[in-house]
């Protein structure tokens, strides 16, 4: 749509204002982190919660402060009970769920 009088301002999605991006978007580490953190609950927690922490922590723009996408709040609630469980699992204090 650029080739016809119109400018890349007006529409968001063109090639213009996407094509070369340096970091991925917010709701792109929002899912990235809920996806960690459910899958962290299964396998691996002590690795994947402080990793879904910090994806949602990212997509929520380094700040409690504002609007917050639902994802990233999730990834990071998610995230820190993932993390406590497999702390408290690796203390010995919980036992393991079978």
């Amino acid at each position: 749509m650029t080739g016809y009088g119109h400018g890349t301002r007006r529409y968001p999605r063109s090639r213009g204002r996407t094509w070369f991006r340096s970091r991925p978007d917010r709701e792109t580490l929002g899912i990235v982190g809920v996806i960690c953190a459910v899958a962290g609950f299964f396998v691996l927690g002590i690795i994947l919660g402080p990793v879904a922490v910090v994806c949602g922590w990212l997509a929520m723009g380094r700040t409690w402060a504002g609007s917050r996408p639902v994802p990233a709040l999730v990834a990071t609630v998610l995230g820190a009970i993932d993390t406590l469980l497999a702390l408290l699992w690796l203390s010995g204090a919980a036992p393991w769920p079978a």
